[in-house]
C-alpha cells in the first residue's frame, strides 16, 4: 500500500490534511496504522501501569475513583471492572448524533494522542479503535453532553463502548449494536484493563475534531468570500481603487493584504468594473471594505489552524505516565491538560468571526436588490416587471434571516461554566457547545453565500444587457459565473427558488466556487 493510502500514527505529526482525508474520504478514505516507535511507546506506558498495581501505588484513575471519588481506594480485583464502569457510567449523551465525517475524525485524534505513550492504555486497545476506523464502523456519538473538561467525557465515552462490545455504531450504512457490527468485521470485543478506559474518555478529541473540520471549512467559506463579494462588485458596477496595495501597505495587516491582492487578482482585466472618476470615486463599505473585513476574518482562522495544529499532536488525559530514560522510574502527574479553553476560545473567536462573512455578505446582497441603494444600475429585486413579479425580495429576507441568528450564535460558550461534581470539577470551558455552534454559524454563512452568488449572477446578467454580452468578467470571477449558470439560469418571471439556493449552497460547500475560481488564476 501507497503512502497516499496509509497514515502512519506516531502522536506527533498528524495534520489538518490527514483528517480530512480520513474523515470525508469514505469509502476510499486512507488506512490508518500505529508506528512501530510510537507502539514501542504505548506498550511500555502500558507495562508500567502495570508495574503500579503491583507495587500497590495509588494513582488516580488506576487505584482510585473518578472525579470526586479520587479518594476511593479500589481494590486490586476490581480495577477492570473499573474501568468497564467509567466507559458505561460516562455514555449518557443525548441529542442528535454526529455526522460520520466528525465520527471518523474524533477516532483518528483519540488514537494519535494515545499512540504518543503516555496514556497508559495497552497498544492493542489502540489497535482495535484503528480497526474500528479503517473497517468503517462508527460508534454512534451523540453530540451534546460534554463540559469540555475533564475532556470529552460523555461523547468519548459512547466512542468506546464498541470496544467492551456495547453500545450502538454505524456500519456499512446500517444501525447495529457495537457487538453485532464487530461480528461482522471480524472483530471481537476486550476486556479493559487499569487506566484504559480513563484513556479512551479523558480527552479533547471531540473539540479537536470539531476545530479542525470546522476550521477547514472557515477556510474554504473566506476564499468563497473574495469570490461572491467581486462578482457583486461587478454586478454593481464597483470599483477595484480601494485594493490598491498602496492603501494596505499603509496599514500593513498581513491577511488585509493578502486579502486586497486576491480581489485584485479575481478582478484582473475585469471589463465590469468601474473606471476611476472623479464624479464616483469610492464605494459602500460592503464593497470598498473587503480587505479590512474579509482580512479580520482571516485573522481569526489563521489563529485557530495555529490553536487546532498543536492540539491535534497534543496529549490530554489524566493522569499522565512518565518513565525516565535511565533509571525507568515511573511518575504518575495528575494535571489539567483536559481543559478545553484555549480550544473552546479559539472556536468563538473562530464563530463571531465567520459571522462577519455573513453579515457583510447580506449587506452586499440587500445592495444588489435595491435600485435606490445600487443608484439604478440594477432594476428593483433585480427582476423584470416589479410588482408583478417580487424577483429576488425575499431571498434577501432568508439571507437577513440567517445573519440574525449568527449574531445570537456569536454568543461566546467559553465565557460560561458550571461546576460539576461536587465543586471538584468547577470551572469548565464548554468547548464542544462552543463547536457546535462555530458548526452552525457557519451553515448559516454558507447558504447566505449561496444566495449573493446566485443574486451577483442575476446582476451581472442585467449588466451584460447594459453594456455588451461581449464584456469579460474579471479573470477569477468569470468561471465561478458560468459555473453558476451551469445549475441556476437567469431567473425570467417568479419561480420557486429552493432548490436552485440548494444547488448554488451546494456549489460552496463542496468547494467547487473557490476551485473554479483557482483554476483559472493559476491557468
Amino acid at each position: 500500500m501507497t503512502d497516499a493510502n496509509m497514515i502512519q500514527l506516531d502522536g506527533t505529526s498528524l495534520t489538518f490534511d490527514q483528517v480530512r482525508a480520513v474523515a470525508y474520504g469514505q469509502p476510499n478514505a486512507p488506512k490508518v496504522q500505529i508506528g512501530a516507535e510510537a507502539g514501542q511507546r504505548v506498550a511500555r506506558a502500558a507495562n508500567a501501569v502495570q508495574t503500579l498495581l503491583e507495587r500497590g501505588t495509588i494513582a488516580y484513575g488506576i487505584t482510585t475513583g473518578f472525579g470526586a471519588f479520587k479518594d476511593r481506594i479500589i481494590p486490586p480485583d476490581q480495577v477492570e471492572l473499573l474501568q468497564h464502569n467509567i466507559l458505561v457510567s460516562h455514555a449518557v449523551g443525548v441529542g442528535d448524533p454526529f455526522d460520520i465525517p466528525t465520527t471518523r475524525a474524533i477516532m483518528l485524534i483519540r488514537a494519535n494522542t494515545l499512540s504518543r505513550g503516555h496514556s497508559g492504555i495497552r497498544l492493542s486497545t489502540v489497535q482495535l479503535l484503528i480497526d474500528m476506523l479503517n473497517a468503517g464502523i462508527h460508534p454512534v456519538i451523540p453530540e451534546k453532553g460534554s463540559l469540555g473538561a475533564s475532556g470529552d467525557l460523555a461523547p468519548l465515552a459512547h466512542m468506546g463502548l464498541p470496544i467492551i462490545g456495547e453500545g450502538t455504531v454505524e456500519y456499512h450504512g446500517e444501525i447495529l449494536s457495537g457487538s453485532e457490527a464487530f461480528k461482522r468485521a471480524g472483530l471481537k470485543p476486550i476486556t479493559l484493563a487499569a487506566k484504559e478506559g480513563l484513556a479512551l474518555t479523558n480527552g479533547t478529541s471531540v473539540m479537536t475534531a470539531l476545530g479542525v473540520l470546522e476550521t477547514l471549512r472557515a477556510e474554504r467559506y473566506s476564499q468563497t468570500a473574495d469570490i461572491a463579494g467581486c462578482l457583486s462588485l461587478e454586478a454593481l458596477n464597483g470599483t477595484d481603487l480601494a485594493f490598491d496595495e498602496r492603501i494596505h501597505n499603509l496599514r500593513p495587516f498581513p491577511r488585509q493584504k493578502e486579502c486586497a491582492n486576491n480581489l485584485r487578482n479575481l478582478l484582473k482585466d475585469s471589463q465590469f468594473t468601474r473606471e476611476h472618476s472623479s464624479l464616483n470615486v469610492q464605494d459602500a463599505y460592503t464593497l470598498r471594505c473587503m480587505p479590512q473585513v474579509h482580512g479580520a476574518v482571516r485573522d481569526a482562522i489563521a489563529y485557530a489552524r495555529w490553536v487546532f495544529e498543536i492540539e491535534l499532536n497534543a496529549v490530554t488525559d489524566n493522569p499522565l505516565i512518565f518513565i525516565d530514560d535511565e533509571t525507568n522510574e515511573i511518575s504518575v502527574l495528575s494535571g489539567g491538560n483536559f481543559h478545553g479553553e484555549p480550544l473552546a476560545i479559539a472556536m468563538d473567536y473562530l464563530g463571531f468571526s465567520v459571522s462577519e462573512l455573513g453579515n457583510i455578505s447580506e449587506r452586499r446582497i440587500m445592495r444588489l436588490t435595491d435600485e435606490c441603494s445600487n443608484t439604478h444600475t440594477l432594476p428593483a429585486f433585480l427582476t423584470r416587471e416589479g410588482g408583478l413579479n417580487s424577483g429576488f425580495m425575499i431571498l434577501q429576507y432568508t439571507a437577513a434571516a440567517l445573519a440574525t441568528e449568527n449574531k445570537v450564535l456569536s454568543h461566546p460558550a467559553s465565557v460560561d461554566t458550571i461546576p460539576t461534581s461536587a465543586n471538584v470539577e468547577d470551572h469548565v470551558s464548554m468547548g464542544v457547545t462552543a463547536g457546535l455552534k462555530l458548526r452552525d454559524i457557519l451553515g448559516n454563512v454558507e447558504l447566505i453565500l449561496a444566495i449573493e452568488l446566485m443574486s451577483a449572477a442575476q446582476g451581472v446578467d442585467f449588466r451584460r444587457q447594459a453594456i455588451g454580452a461581449d464584456k469579460n468578467l474579471g479573470r477569477g470571477t468569470r468561471g465561478v459565473y458560468a459555473l453558476i449558470r451551469e445549475k441556476i439560469p437567469f431567473i425570467e418571471s417568479d419561480t420557486t427558488m429552493t432548490g436552485y439556493i440548494e444547488s448554488s449552497r451546494q456549489l460552496v460547500a463542496s468547494g467547487a466556487v473557490v476551485q473554479s475560481a483557482e483554476q483559472l488564476l493559476t491557468s
